[in-house]
């Protein structure tokens, strides 16, 4: 029985359309399948299949939209929530500008 071809991450982002950093991340994460060889994610020819459908996105059909579903208010966080009161930040002064922690400067 042969052994499977085995694919580098380079290979695989090159065919997705991807950067290799983001193969990596995906393997690292456990999001996609992968095998580890000498400590080098490698990639067979089923994982690529299996890779698409993970990502695959399929259309919302319904009432004649397409469009994406509305979220549940009681689901979205906080940030998205307008009830939020809005808060107004200010930044400090940089630290050399108090004076208290400066030498004073030579003339």
């Amino acid at each position: 029985m042969p052994l499977p071809h085995l694919y580098r991450p380079a290979e695989v982002a090159e065919a997705f359309g991807c950067s290799e950093w983001w193969v990596k991340e995906q393997a690292r994460r456990r999001r996609i399948p992968f095998t580890r060889v000498g400590g080098a994610y490698r990639f067979t020819a089923e994982y690529f299949v299996e890779i698409v459908a993970v990502f695959e996105e399929r259309p919302v059909w319904g009432l004649g939209s397409v469009s994406r579903p509305v979220p549940d208010p009681a689901v979205v966080p906080a940030r998205w929530n307008e009830t939020v009161p809005k808060v107004q930040l200010r930044a400090k002064p940089p630290r050399r500008a108090s004076g208290s922690n400066s030498a004073p400067a030579a003339a």
